[in-house]
């Protein structure tokens, strides 16, 4: 039974890439591996504090042999994988990023969880063993060896571990929304005292569960924090912030890293808002008119917040 496994989690980045001829770049899972002889996009695990547009730039380096520069983020999805032998199920939040080529030379390696790395042109990938979202990410039919949980394990929504240095560590993904209504207004919440960024406006939305979508836990996280009902309208990007002694609810210092997929969202009927998770981390929301938002100073939003501001090109 799958449901026996001991659940993990963790964040990975990985890499789209074509050649002058339009040929994928991929990599074969070795014998080390839990699915070996299947293909997929290079990439790995996001390592606790790293910015995930350096991650994908590392593993495909150590993965294929080639330098490779990042052009933007193309994807963000999830997905549960059950490895029985190893006694665990693992939820990944994968971030696929285009990229191109800067040199190198492709090489094969040897005592790794990969071990060929190639060209393929798209027809040719469509006949070989994918990973699920490698297939998605190529738009190809999905077609996996992946044993899927039958259930997704019970799961904390935080889950700090001791670190090296002793201090305790927390990883986190989460999906933020710059919400609009048809007026233009956009949409924040407060941040409750006890949490970091106390007394900051931030953007809806939180930590998604284990084996949830992005798009669906944001969605979630909306209506919990807001009482809005909204629709996910695009990708806008993925912030990675680290906090090396965040200080929360938990009473110690956390090393934190949170990475974070903000979306636009649009909210065709907005309503007053209305905080229904009292007493979490959200203690107030509210619309903002355009030019309210663009008064506010930058030490009452959080990192975050400013940043998907910037990218959604809410503020002059």
């Amino acid at each position: 039974m799958t449901t026996l496994l001991e659940p993990l989690r963790r964040i990975a980045a990985y890499a789209v890439c074509a050649d002058s001829v339009g040929r994928v770049l991929l990599v074969r899972a070795s014998e080390r591996s839990g699915t070996p002889g299947v293909w997929s996009l290079p990439g790995g695990a996001v390592d606790h504090g790293e910015d995930p547009n350096h991650t994908v730039v590392r593993e495909t380096a150590a993965e294929t042999g080639l330098s490779v520069a990042v052009a933007g983020l193309a994807d963000v999805l999830a997905d549960m994988r059950a490895l029985p032998e190893r006694g665990i199920t693992i939820h990944t939040d994968r971030l696929i990023y285009q990229v191109s080529v800067r040199g190198g030379t492709l090489t094969d390696r040897v005592d790794r969880s990969t071990d060929l790395a190639r060209w393929y042109t798209l027809d040719e990938a469509r006949e070989l063993p994918l990973r699920a979202f490698t297939a998605r990410a190529l738009g190809l039919p999905a077609s996996s060896a992946d044993m899927v949980p039958d259930e997704a394990p019970e799961f904390p929504s935080f889950y700090a571990v001791p670190g090296p240095d002793g201090l305790h560590r927390a990883q986190r993904f989460a999906a933020y929304a710059v919400a609009t209504d048809p007026e233009g207004r956009v949409l924040l919440t407060r941040v409750s005292d006890g949490y970091p960024g106390a007394g900051c406006w931030h953007l809806p939305g939180g930590g998604t569960d284990y084996g949830e979508q992005p798009g669906a836990a944001l969605i979630r996280e909306l209506v919990e924090e807001t009482g809005q009902t909204g629709r996910l309208v695009e990708l806008l990007g993925v912030a990675s912030h680290r906090d090396a002694a965040s200080l929360g609810p938990e009473g110690y210092p956390i090393d934190w890293h949170g990475v974070r997929a903000f979306y636009r969202v649009m909210v065709d009927q907005p309503a007053p808002p209305t905080v229904t998770d009292v007493g979490g981390s959200t203690c107030e929301a509210r619309w903002f008119a355009r030019d309210e938002l663009g008064a506010l100073p930058t030490d009452r939003l959080t990192e975050v917040t400013a940043e998907a501001v910037q990218a959604a090109r809410l503020t002059a």
